[in-house]
């Protein structure tokens, strides 16, 4: 109780507690001992409201998804001219160009081995790559993982996974699971993966916010959602505008989904490397 009355004044009454504005009726004048206890207890108990903590179970919050959630305007030749949240969706690269993902000059690039560190990945671990193209990093991840562990690759193109097959089987790796998905179904198990991650896929999703409702649902609590994306805040990046991807885009489309970001690791050539969290809790839409 003391340390509510040293805030009261004894002429004007208190107008704060804890830092926070009382409500207009409860700024009692202190002019007598009643008065300056009565404006105590009503203090405690305003704090207690302010601080009260929802109880166990609540589930969390997420922002409501825009009405209509996608909208149809021209725009750039390398977009659908399908709009979400303010971005145009890109085309997405066609199992034609899988050459251009095993590029040999990619390590020099993108130094994807300093990205696999950054990824903090255990032995043990289940991973989904989601849009594994070719499986430059699958198979990459699955050797770190070990053969404890796994690799869901997802693509939507049957002829991508049949290349994604033969590159880890050449090198020799067996746990990995290829995986077909669709536009809005990244057809993942449920409450199974530790870490999911989408490597300059992301902005080429056709239906992004169902795609990241699918991947979720697939994390387990606590799971790890990465983005690693072409900045599109540097303008020497050399990549087509609409294949880069603001940091600030990335973390305003998942409010929509019950993550908390974590980090952005910079360090990277051309690309940021996004950190999502998957809430622990109920979360009745997933």
């Amino acid at each position: 109780m003391g340390n509510f009355l040293k805030h009261l004044s004894p002429h004007a009454g208190t107008r704060t507690i804890a830092g926070e504005p009382l409500p207009y009726f409860m700024r009692i004048p202190c002019t007598s001992n009643w008065n300056r206890w009565m404006a105590a207890w009503l203090g405690v108990a305003f704090a207690a409201l302010l601080h009260a903590k929802e109880p166990a179970g609540t589930p969390a919050m997420v922002a409501a998804p825009p009405e209509p959630l996608y909208q149809l305007a021209p725009g750039s030749p390398d977009g659908v001219g399908k709009w979400f949240m303010g971005r145009e969706i890109a085309h997405f690269m066609s199992h034609q160009g899988a050459m251009w993902l095993e590029r040999p000059e990619r390590e020099e690039e993108e130094q994807p081995t300093q990205l696999l560190e950054a990824l903090k990945l255990k032995p043990g671990n289940v991973v989904a790559d989601i849009g594994a193209g070719s499986g430059y990093l699958t198979w990459r991840m699955a050797r770190i993982i070990g053969p404890q562990g796994k690799v869901y690759a997802n693509d939507i193109q049957p002829e991508m996974l049949a290349i994604l097959k033969t590159n880890v089987l050449a090198h020799g790796v067996s746990n990995v699971v290829a995986i077909q998905g669709s536009v809005t179904n990244p057809n993942l198990p449920t409450n199974a993966v530790d870490l999911a991650i989408f490597v300059d896929v992301y902005h080429e999703c056709d239906h992004p916010y169902e795609i990241i409702q699918g991947v979720v649902r697939s994390l387990k609590p606590g799971g790890r959602l990465v983005f690693v994306e072409y900045r599109a805040e540097d303008p020497d990046v050399p990549i087509k505008p609409l294949h880069k991807m603001l940091e600030a885009q990335v973390k305003k489309e998942m409010t929509l989904h019950p993550l908390d970001w974590v980090q952005t690791v910079g360090g990277l050539p051309r690309q940021h490397v996004i950190i999502f969290r998957k809430r622990a809790g109920p979360n009745p839409a997933y």
